[in-house]
């Protein structure tokens, strides 16, 4: 596609810099020893149809089990497919689902969802990284701009669209997002990346990984990058520009045929700046998570999973979050027969929740302990050897707020003998409050509250029904069809006060109402060199303010979501070490506030130069100058701007 002249000019700079860093580093990668790796010849390969059916997945029954039998509307973003978008950062990796509602705000933050409800503070979908729930109370939400990985070490991320609370718990309302990365015995040797674009003023990674026994492996890494300020509607350039350090370690251990042993620690440090202009933003954190499985016998295992993890977030003008969170997770699996499986377990979580408040706006009270318990069980049984599946299940959950709340489950499967897959769910699922429901409190003036969170604000419920299908329908062809039925109460509203001035404006639980929509996805391979993937998602709310509420937003304030959207991704491996990927996507227009649908490609040209060194160039948001992709309350609309960036990669 043909630039203007002065876009030209601001391309090229970047690139020359990236040359030097190539003449710097090959040297180095040309004639090191080599390791083996996961970037050998073998390793390069796309998965075959016949091996991404056969993948297994854990986020659908909290047990492995192959993708082609799960009795979900579950997507898989495999290594190759990040590696083939050249994704730079966790939610742009995620964009590769095609049951997912991703939009890009600003230079750090993302709206991100599932089965619509999308918005900067979406509440309704469950993220996990290693089995770490990454989730702030403040407003039952995630901070993307602090989810940072080394996209390299991902092995893969599973995204379900649907309800998953019988097993993950509250908020798993409309999706669960769990991103795994690899094995440390995966990830030997040296990594080392480097990374410059228009839009990208930097990004460094290294890695290296080694084994200190037969036994146990480790991995340590860091990571950083600089994100580019971002223009808004009338052209301004703001000084949102976004930077982002992290490094850790991981350590497996196969203690014995019976006993495996994870043990990770990740600590990070960033500058988001939404706002433009306030380097005073922090955000800074670290985690440890330690994970034990061990197999009991043939008929039974059990896994215990604990993990620490410390927030902090200066929003600036002195408004901080503190958070700490204790999470303490059992499960145990039993064969009761053959083809009967009983799947148990109990997690407590404690959160220590802080907050610096403002003359006028704050969180009463300013610290709080935040408790949740539950107890969950799940039973799998063959009515019809391989053949007829039934499982019911159900989730005891504890919180501070409402008490005891339920989430059962129940799915039926049935696997014919052409080796297709129907199956059919019904759910409850709950959104417990946020602090932001209850205890908020914005002032017009010291002791004249404008708007308060409610003590008797409820949680959010959905009554969920689900069907699909999944089938290889040729050598080279599957697909998968989910459609759903949602049935949502007690939906978040603003309620206006008492006459005259209609003071304070209080949250309550005044929306109800359906949606529902489809799924469809499918993956090709017309050749062993050419894979594509891809889906289009359909999607329909019906939501509306109940009789007795006055909703002042009138029942649009809980998400902007496109109705149609679609996405085709291809990967093309092409003799001499060459790959080509592009990722073409379609989104339609946003309602309220108003966005316009827009078209976007990525493209990505690689190259292995020989067995340690790579380089890569992609294009993203290639066929317009900028685009608009969601309008935030706050703060102002930023444009999405075409950029282009290169990578050197070094494997030793």
């Amino acid at each position: 596609m043909h630039l203007p002249e002065n876009q030209r000019i601001q391309v090229t700079g970047p690139f020359i810099r990236l040359f030097k860093y190539l003449l710097l580093l090959l040297p180095v990668c040309s004639f090191g020893q080599t390791h083996d790796s996961l970037f050998s010849t073998t390793a390069l390969k796309q998965l075959s149809l016949q091996e991404l059916m056969e993948l297994e997945v854990v986020s659908v029954s909290k047990r492995l089990e192959k993708l082609r039998e799960a009795a979900s509307a579950i997507q898989v973003i495999t290594q190759r497919d990040i590696r083939a978008s050249g994704a730079k950062t966790v939610p742009e990796a995620l964009r590769l689902a095609p049951n997912l509602q991703v939009a890009q705000v600003n230079a750090s933050q993302w709206a991100i969802s599932a089965r619509g409800f999308n918005n900067v503070l979406a509440n309704k979908l469950l993220v996990l990284i290693d089995g770490r729930t990454v989730y702030t109370p403040l407003y039952a939400g995630v901070f993307w701009d602090v989810q940072n990985l080394l996209l390299e070490d991902i092995d893969r991320i599973e995204v379900i669209s649907g309800p998953g609370s019988t097993l993950w718990g509250a908020n798993a309302v409309n999706g669960v997002i769990n991103i795994i990365t690899k094995n440390s015995k995966d990830t030997k040797g040296l990594y080392a990346e480097g990374a410059i674009g228009n839009t990208l003023p930097g990004l460094g990674s290294l890695r290296y990984g080694g084994r200190i026994s037969n036994q146990l492996s480790y991995r340590i890494y860091g990571t950083g990058y600089k994100m580019g300020s971002m223009t808004d509607t009338s052209k301004q350039k703001l000084e949102d520009e976004w930077s982002m350090v992290q490094g850790g370690v991981r350590l497996d251990w196969e203690a014995s045929e019976k006993d495996k042993v994870i043990l990770q620690q990740n600590i990070y440090t960033g500058d988001p700046n939404p706002d433009g202009g306030d380097t005073s933003v922090k955000a800074r954190g670290d985690n440890i998570v330690a994970r034990w499985r061990h197999i009991i016998s043939e008929r039974a295992d059990f896994q215990l999973q604990v993990y620490y993890d410390h927030t902090f977030r200066d929003f600036g003008n002195h408004f901080t979050e503190d958070l700490k969170t204790f999470d303490i997770d059992w499960q145990n699996r039993y064969l009761l027969g053959r083809g009967h499986t009983l799947t148990y377990g109990l997690n407590y979580r404690f959160m220590d929740h802080r907050v610096t408040n403002l003359e006028l706006f704050a969180f009463q009270p300013a610290q709080k302990d935040l408790y949740r318990y539950s107890l969950f069980a799940q039973d799998e049984i063959m009515l019809i050897k391989d053949r007829l599946r039934l499982t019911a299940g159900a989730k005891v959950e504890r919180n501070n707020y409402t008490g005891f709340e339920y989430q059962p489950n129940l799915r039926v499967t049935w696997n014919t003998a052409y080796g297709q897959t129907i199956w059919a769910a019904a759910s409850r699922a709950v959104r417990t409050p946020a602090r932001i429901d209850r205890d908020f409190l914005l002032y017009l003036a010291p002791n004249l509250p404008l708007i308060a969170g409610s003590d008797s604000f409820k949680a959010a419920t959905l009554i969920a029904y689900e069907a699909g299908y999944r089938s290889r329908l040729l050598e080279n062809l599957s697909v998968s069809l989910a459609a759903y039925y949602n049935d949502y109460d007690h939906i978040r509203t603003a309620e206006p006060g008492p006459p005259p001035f209609h003071i304070p404006i209080t949250f309550a639980n005044g929306v109800k109402g359906p949606s529902y929509g489809f799924e469809l996805a499918a993956t090709w391979q017309p050749f062993d060199w050419w894979n594509l993937r891809g889906g289009y998602t359909f999607l329909n709310k019906e939501l509306k303010v109940k009789p007795d509420s006055k909703d002042i937003n009138g029942a649009s304030a809980e998400s902007n979501d496109p109705r149609h959207q679609f996405l085709i991704q291809s990967a093309i491996t092409i003799p001499g070490g060459l790959e080509f990927g592009t990722v073409l996507r379609y989104t339609d227009k946003l309602p309220q506030p108003f966005v316009s649908s827009y078209t976007g490609l990525d493209v990505r040209l690689g190259w292995q130069i020989n067995k340690v060194l790579e380089i890569d160039v992609t294009g993203q948001h290639i066929l317009d100058d900028e685009h608009l992709e969601f309008i935030p309350s706050s703060p102002s609309p930023r444009m999405i701007k075409r950029s282009i960036y290169g990578r050197i990669i070094c494997r030793l």
